[in-house]
């Protein structure tokens, strides 16, 4: 089992930054792909970034990429969000999640094994 908590959501004015953080616990031993993904009100659970267990490689959606970026420090079983030029469609609660996938970077949320409970963005105009 993994247990994975999500820390620096918030609320930011558009233009802003926030880096968010996913800290994992329990089988951190395991090489596992860890991605994010994000909810709106009202809509589908959406993926937004994800990174291979040793980092070496990241994909990005087409919606975030050139403003959010995916990393991760194995010796502190974390995985980050920089998230930069927010706008109000970026409001959405964010999750981290952990997929025992390997080198992989799975972009659909049923490749992944383990959730957060999530942490709110919202990024006001």
């Amino acid at each position: 089992q993994v247990q994975l908590v999500e820390s620096g959501g918030g609320l930011v004015q558009a233009g802003g930054s926030l880096r968010l953080s996913c800290a994992a616990s329990g089988r951190t031993s395991s090489s596992y792909a860890m991605g994010w993904f994000r909810q709106a009100p009202g809509k589908e659970r959406e993926f937004v970034a994800a990174i291979s267990w040793l980092g070496g490689s990241t994909y990005v959606s087409k919606s975030v990429k050139g403003r959010f970026a995916i990393s991760r420090d194995n010796a502190k079983n974390t995985v980050y969000l920089l998230m930069n030029s927010l706008n109000p469609e970026d409001t959405a609660v964010y999750y981290c999640a952990a997929a025992d996938s390997g080198s992989g970077v799975p972009y659909q949320p049923g490749a992944y094994d383990y959730w957060g409970q999530g942490t709110q963005v919202t990024v006001s105009s």
